[in-house]
């Protein structure tokens, strides 16, 4: 097991098996718009970091997981549970949301997906690729999911901003915030923080760089 880690108020458990928690997760977690009594459901969970911190910041949500490996489907479930918190955790095939949630039953979906095409040559390890899913269906799953209004935060690498834009809108997903992240003013940025609302109307806030040291 890694050792655990410490996120506000609660502890995360980690185990060798599951990706392990890094600052993309971190990051999101505090961009994430979020109401108290909203309605947030988390596709590709993992071991339920993002939930747990979400509801750190506001303890007045309904959380629910969808993570396709099972193993860590029961590390979120566990983690909830120790920390005495509720939540739904589905260990199921996010493409297959249509089947167990229902259309527009959510106020915010976030996720922190593969990174990497299949077949691009980069590397971030098995958990990083689009082996199970494109970020198309991503976003397929987050727009199904959201009633009108609501909202989808999500972080990802900038290269690939083009397509995460065109995709989101494809879906009617409208982007309307984003930030890059960058390790100094000298290194080109690590990755996007991007929020879409669905069936939002065109206007998107470029939010000052946010430069985060190693």
């Amino acid at each position: 097991m890694r050792a655990p880690e410490q996120l506000g108020p609660y502890l995360l458990r980690q185990s060798d098996h599951c990706f392990p928690l890094g600052r993309d997760t971190l990051l999101l977690g505090a961009f994430a718009t979020l109401r108290r009594g909203w309605r947030v459901c988390d596709l590709g969970c993992g071991g339920g970091a993002l939930p747990l911190l979400l509801l750190g910041r506001e303890s007045g949500l309904t959380v629910t997981g969808v993570e396709i490996d099972e193993a860590d489907a029961a590390l979120a479930r566990r983690n909830l549970a120790e920390n005495g918190l509720a939540g739904e955790i589905y260990a199921a095939d996010l493409r297959r949301v249509r089947e167990f949630l229902p259309a527009g039953g959510f106020d915010l979906v976030v996720s922190n997906p593969p990174y990497f095409t299949q077949g691009s040559g980069s590397s971030g390890g098995p958990a990083r690729m689009e082996e199970r899913c494109t970020f198309a269906q991503v976003c397929a799953a987050a727009a199904y999911l959201l009633k009108n209004g609501g909202r989808f935060a999500l972080v990802h690498r900038p290269e690939r901003l083009c397509a995460l834009l065109a995709d989101l809108t494809g879906c009617g997903l409208e982007p309307k915030r984003m930030q890059m992240l960058q390790h100094s003013p000298a290194k080109p940025p690590s990755a996007v923080l991007l929020e879409a609302v669905r069936q939002g109307r065109a206007g998107l806030e470029v939010l000052p760089v946010q430069y985060e040291t190693r």
